[in-house]
């Protein structure tokens, strides 16, 4: 086991890694991959979006398995997705760090950011 992921960052760096290659290789004929990205970015958004569905109705069956799987298809067509657009994880990793610091009233940014888009959309 040696060889195993030992944290989830560390399994969706190595698939990061996998999916680069496979986009540079190219390689339709054996590469799922490689097709999914030959079909454009429309095509991954719908792939995500099938899988994000799947995942939900999992979670609503209070299937933890099926979530399990669902959830590394998701995150895998995610991956695909910011392969896609050119997306570096680098950079959502950075917008997580930069809403889960407090804002100056005490609440995550995220939160605050939530809040305002609310506001806005009632007014």
């Amino acid at each position: 086991m040696a060889d195993q992921p030992a944290t989830l960052a560390a399994a969706l760096g190595d698939l990061w890694q996998t999916i680069g290659a496979r986009a540079r290789a190219g390689d339709t004929g054996s590469s799922y991959t490689a097709r999914l990205l030959a079909g454009g970015v429309d095509r991954v958004a719908q792939k995500l979006g099938e899988e994000a569905t799947e995942t939900v109705i999992a979670g609503v069956r209070r299937d933890p398995g099926a979530v399990v799987t669902e959830s590394a298809d998701l995150l895998y067509h995610l991956l695909v997705l910011w392969q896609s657009t050119g997306v570096e994880p680098g950079a959502v990793a950075a917008e997580l760090t930069r809403r889960a610091r407090p804002s100056s009233d005490g609440r995550t940014s995220r939160r605050s950011h939530e809040d305002q888009s609310s506001s806005e959309g009632t007014g």
